[in-house]
């Protein structure tokens, strides 16, 4: 069997990474549409050896498409998946406009799978936040062991989570501060090179940003809404790759070689945790790879049942495209999609 996918947001760098995936994954595609907005009409993209010429989005005929991966933010997402799913495919929505939304299941594979059914209530599945998406990955395993009870993370986010403008800002920047003077910042409220800014999406009532609140609410409804979590997030220079520095309390004991042996079996996730020079991963090594990698594993002394980890991802892969793709490979598996091209 084979199906009919179209990438709403080809030309962007999650669309773009979407259909690199679905190429080397060899997705049982029986044909593939790159559509975008119609400015990039005609614009051209690449799909494994094939090379796909985009179509608009308010022309385009939905009714023969199996899945729609969405990746063109969530204004657009928030008009479009509706109807898209009205017709017929199965929306895969890679934005924010639908992951609260108690008719729609968001979604990481390695941890909530059996939610994936819920989609038939809209037609339309939610892919998590980047920097959710590979938390829950590595507290999934040990919350079935030992049961989590409170989580604290400071995230530490590429430049790439927020867009291709977001690259270049920091590129010419960096660039501006060794050739002529740097660039105002535009994308970003301060400087991104050499600086840190702890400051992504929006400022809300209480204090937090709402990248903070994502992450929140988002691992509540992915993996269990009992577990109390915090989170700083920081936007760091660096192109592709999230980082994350994990403090857990637990319910039961459970010891950092426990965790260890846990995480090695657990799907999606390399262990690197060697307490040496190169014994961990950091942002660079990940990119391109479709792991969630943990490194840095250690109990923590100063609370019962604690340990810490760091937790590195490729985002625009595990945390957008890759995560958009095993969705939909998850619902094909499951038998939930009869229709064949």
């Amino acid at each position: 069997m084979s199906y009919s996918v179209a990438v709403v947001g080809a030309t962007g760098n999650v669309g773009r990474e979407m259909l690199e995936i679905l190429a080397e994954r060899d997705f049982p595609v029986s044909e593939v549409h790159a559509v975008a907005s119609r400015r990039s009409l005609g614009k051209e993209v690449s799909f494994g050896d094939s090379i796909l010429k985009c179509k608009d989005l308010e022309q385009f005929d939905f009714s023969g498409v199996d899945f729609c991966l969405m990746s063109a933010g969530g204004a657009i997402s928030k008009e479009w998946s509706p109807k898209i799913g009205a017709q017929g495919p199965i929306v895969i929505d890679n934005s924010s406009a639908f992951r609260y939304d108690s008719d729609v299941p968001l979604i990481v594979p390695e941890v909530n799978a059996d939610a994936v059914a819920g989609f038939a209530k809209r037609n339309i599945i939610a892919n998590p936040n980047c920097s959710t998406a590979q938390l829950v990955v590595a507290l999934k395993p040990l919350h079935d062991v030992a049961r989590i009870r409170r989580v604290v993370v400071s995230t530490y986010q590429s430049v790439s989570g927020a867009g291709k403008d977001a690259m270049d800002e920091l590129w010419t920047q960096t660039k501006g501060i060794f050739v002529t003077d740097a660039p105002e910042p535009e994308k970003f409220t301060k400087q991104i090179a050499f600086n840190v800014i702890p400051h992504i999406d929006v400022f809300m009532e209480d204090g937090q940003t709402k990248e903070e609140w994502k992450m929140v609410a988002e691992t509540k409804k992915i993996l269990d809404p009992k577990i109390r979590l915090t989170a700083t997030c920081v936007r760091v220079p660096v192109f592709v790759g999230h980082s994350e520095a994990v403090n857990i309390e637990f319910e039961q004991p459970i010891t950092a070689d426990q965790a260890r042996d846990i995480l090695r079996e657990a799907p999606g996730i390399l262990v690197v945790d060697k307490p040496e020079e190169d014994g961990y991963v950091t942002p660079i090594e990940c990119v391109g790879d479709y792991a969630t990698f943990v490194s840095r594993i250690r109990e923590d002394a100063t609370i019962e049942n604690g340990l810490n980890l760091w937790c590195v991802s490729d985002n625009l892969r595990k945390g957008a495209a890759l995560n958009t793709v095993q969705i939909a490979e998850t619902v094909i598996n499951r038998g939930l999609l009869k229709k064949a091209a």
